[in-house]
């Protein structure tokens, strides 16, 4: 196979990883190639850190793999068609692709062969040719590999805009049901520790363009019996303790001739509640306590998180013109930029209408039931929304 045909087969299933995506990625063929090419690789209309958007090729450097993790389509003993690239091969490749406009960033993983240190070797060459041989200084997410050694992930963060590690589970107990030759402390979640540590102790001139990358996880949903109390229990703890900037949740999908072909596929929505309700987490000011678990610890899937905790615990109404940011917060329909442009309305002048909120971006809809403007409920019609 040319270079073009084991890229092709190598970023083919990569919306598994949504790294840089609201949910699941928007996967698209390349337009940009010869007819005969045309369907040669797949990028991603992926969602930067800062909210920029830009075409991002997600691929690996190999789908050969020595572990056995039950859900994925690259685990050992599988059967098809695999595919590899040397580091220098495939720095080129890329260059070409990003020359001719088709992928402005990478995001780089690999199968695990030889061990993860020599796994990790291997990604770290791939990001020095092209950062130092080939020039590149566009975005790259690097994958950190199970078993990789603190010098190496050191390492990668002076390459990457991004690093990550999948912990794929929330606990160790659920991990051996997902991923049985994983260790869930020792090799997952002992490199983010590293990470933010490197980011705490060292100067941030080390890193790629004198700061150190962001860092994310990813977990698998509802393959094993894991409960949405179990997977916000450690994304708080990521979230708080490892200022990770953000937790990843992919719905789990069976894959045919692997060990959980025949369980049923998770909802898309629970994926979403879970998003919702790791914002909270993240940006609202949510604690684990404030999240509306039923009695199996699940998120309810006919309600958005913030809404359900809204309907229980706003019996007053919170009056726009004194709450304090934390108070906005927890309004639905009013988010942390929302909130922000609030209280700097609030020095000019008291807000008396349900429409100077819309025009910051408040959902009139959810916001209303729980609000007074200067004493009073807003005037809000249901019909007109």
């Amino acid at each position: 196979m040319d270079a073009l045909q084991r890229l092709k087969m190598l970023s083919a299933q990569m919306s598994l990883e949504p790294a840089e995506d609201v949910d699941i990625p928007e996967m698209r063929p390349c337009t940009h190639l010869t007819a005969a090419k045309q369907d040669a690789v797949v990028v991603s209309q992926a969602v930067m850190p800062n909210g920029q958007r830009i075409k991002l090729l997600k691929t690996l450097l190999t789908s050969v793999c020595e572990r056995n993790c039950y859900y994925c389509p690259f685990r050992a003993g599988r059967d098809f068609r695999r595919a590899t690239f040397k580091p220098e091969e495939f720095a080129r490749t890329f260059m070409m692709l990003n020359q001719k406009d088709i992928a402005e960033g990478v995001f780089l993983s690999s199968g695990v062969i030889n061990g993860g240190i020599q796994t990790q070797d291997q990604l770290i060459a791939t990001a020095e040719i092209l950062r130092y041989k080939l020039g590149f200084r566009g975005y790259i997410h690097l994958k950190i590999m199970p078993g990789a050694e603190r010098a190496q992930v050191e390492r990668a963060m002076q390459l990457a805009d991004r690093v990550s590690i999948n912990l794929e589970a929330p606990n160790t107990a659920r991990l051996q049901k997902l991923a049985p030759l994983k260790q869930f402390t020792e090799e997952l979640l002992q490199p983010l520790r590293w990470v933010e540590d490197i980011r705490r102790t060292q100067p941030r001139s080390k890193g790629w363009n004198g700061h150190w990358p962001s860092s994310v996880t990813q977990f698998v949903v509802g393959a094993v019996g894991d409960s949405d109390l179990e997977l916000m229990h450690t994304t708080e703890y990521l979230y708080r303790r490892l200022r990770l900037t953000r937790a990843y949740f992919s719905a789990f999908n069976p894959i045919p001739n692997t060990p959980l072909e025949n369980l049923p596929p998770t909802s898309p929505r629970r994926q979403h509640r879970l998003y919702q309700a790791s914002f909270l987490l993240r940006d609202y000011g949510f604690g684990l306590e404030d999240l509306p678990f039923d009695g199996v610890q699940n998120l309810p899937l006919d309600t958005d998180p913030k809404l359900a905790w809204a309907n229980v615990n706003l019996t007053e109404p919170v009056e726009v013109n004194r709450a304090d940011r934390r108070e906005l917060l927890r309004v639905p329909g009013i988010g942390p930029r929302i909130a922000d442009a609030i209280l700097k309305a609030r020095r000019e002048g008291k807000l008396r209408d349900i429409s100077s909120l819309v025009k910051m971006g408040t959902s009139a809809r959810r916001a209303a039931p729980y609000i007074l403007l200067d004493g009073k409920r807003p005037a809000f019609q249901m019909s007109l929304w």
